[in-house]
């Protein structure tokens, strides 16, 4: 993978991660949510039912309440009219009253005849639960709940049963009803397979959100890094486009300097010496004077390589600094325009040499400009330090120029101008402003720390 596609990689992989952990934090939550209310409704239910099976065994006590009452421990009679009521007590197709003695043996049973008379104490049911022997026990604790599995009259197959026996002391019976649970638990399974289609679908339904956000997160970011890509490439194109441009500028200039001036001026000398040397050969009175004049040429020709070179690099700069460059620039320009420039330096040479060159350059430039465009009869430079920061402005009294080419809108020099100036400047993370209205033009260049030489380590003495 490529180092952009990479980027966008970690980029979107950390955006899937935290959507595949939201959805399922949120199911998690939704899942754990919905599975207490569930549970809560199958506490209710199983309340509802205690409710109801002791209401039930309430009305069965006082229907037998006055016989019971009246009855001594041994009223076979009474025991029999006991057995009817509640034989008759029954309700729906699967309630009904069971009677066991405290030793196991059934006494009434209206859905199993083959029960009563039996001993049931030690009966289990598939659970290896002891049915009979717990629900005597609760009987004889006072009353209680017991839950067991039981036939279930009305489809012959086990189901789960909750029942409440009471116990009828004087007579050593035990009495008890129930209801099954299986509607109960059918109710809470219905519950939960909603639960896991609901969980289902807001999975799939946050999935399909998610997935084509996260195709759009990515198509977006491939789009922007691509156009920026595009943009970048074409702002390369046209920079490296404007160096060759400059460089061959630059060549043209020297060229028409150095054959224009140079050379015209080495031609010179050549036929001056060349008359010269007929003269001496003629032993004429002029010789000397004809020498004078091709030495004259000749400085001049040296003068013109000096000022190509000091353009080119100025000595100056590198041998005595910033300042002196700048003093001898605007001496230079003074001399050669006849236009005034005052040079105002506050600061010590602290920048790096990088950045002398640059603000070297930008002042060359902007005298340049002044000398093609202002109009100006004044130049002021001025370099100072402001809390570590280096600056330098150039002010001059001329026409100005419009907003349009302040902005880098127009270039002046041969293709450099401005834009050259503000390019040099972002190179080091700086700032230039420039002012300009019909009394004149301010540029200011200003410089961050960064542009500064570092101090050196103190060493230890």
């Amino acid at each position: 993978m490529q180092l952009r596609h990479q980027i966008l990689a970690l980029a979107v992989l950390p955006l899937v991660l935290a959507i595949a952990l939201i959805t399922a934090f949120t199911t998690w939550q939704s899942s754990t949510l919905a599975q207490s209310s569930i549970d809560a409704f199958e506490r209710n239910m199983l309340r509802a039912k205690e409710t109801e099976l002791l209401n039930l065994t309430n009305l069965a006590l006082s229907a037998i309440k006055e016989v019971y009452d009246k009855a001594a421990p041994d009223d076979e009679k009474a025991k029999e009219q006991v057995r009817r009521i509640l034989t008759s007590l029954d309700y729906g197709q699967d309630g009904y009253f069971f009677v066991y003695d405290y030793d196991g043996n059934n006494i009434v049973h209206p859905r199993q005849s083959f029960r009563p008379g039996h001993n049931w104490l030690d009966l289990t049911d598939p659970d290896g639960d002891q049915v009979i022997a717990n629900l005597i026990a609760k009987a004889k604790e006072g009353g209680g709940l017991h839950q067991y599995k039981w036939e279930k009259p009305s489809s012959g197959s086990m189901a789960d049963k909750l029942s409440f026996a009471a116990g009828l002391d004087k007579w050593r019976w035990m009495i008890g009803t129930g209801v099954y649970l299986d509607d109960v638990f059918a109710q809470t399974a219905t519950a939960k397979a909603d639960l896991k289609q609901s969980i289902r679908r807001t999975f799939v339904i946050v999935t399909l959100i998610a997935i084509p956000s996260v195709l759009l997160v990515f198509a977006t970011c491939m789009w922007i890094t691509l156009h920026e890509r595009r943009l970048a490439d074409g702002k390369q194109k046209l920079l490296t486009q404007r160096i060759i441009d400059t460089q061959e500028e630059e060549r043209a200039r020297l060229a028409r300097e150095l054959h224009d001036s140079v050379s015209q001026n080495l031609v010179g000398v050549r036929y001056v010496f060349d008359l010269a040397s007929r003269k001496v050969r003629a032993n004429t009175a002029d010789a000397g004077a004809a020498i004078d004049r091709g030495i004259d040429a000749l400085n001049g020709a040296i003068k013109e390589v000096r000022d190509l070179s000091h353009e080119l690099r100025p000595r100056v700069l590198d041998d005595l600094g910033l300042s002196a460059a700048l003093t001898s620039l605007g001496n230079h320009f003074e001399e050669r325009t006849g236009i005034a420039v005052s040079v105002e330096s506050s600061t010590l040479d602290t920048l790096k040499p990088e950045a002398n060159t640059a603000l070297y350059r930008i002042a060359q430039e902007a005298l340049s400009n002044v000398e093609r465009h202002a109009g100006a009869s004044q130049v002021a430079i001025r370099i100072w330090s402001t809390k570590g920061r280096v600056r330098m402005s150039i002010a001059d009294n001329g026409v100005g120029f419009s907003k349009k080419a302040a902005d880098g809108g127009q270039t002046y020099s041969g293709g450099l101008g401005l834009r050259n100036m503000q390019e040099r400047m972002a190179h080091f993370r700086g700032i230039l402003i420039v002012q300009t209205n019909e009394q004149g033009t301010a540029l200011t260049a200003m410089f961050p720390r960064s542009a500064n030489v570092r101090p050196p380590a103190s060493k230890a003495a």
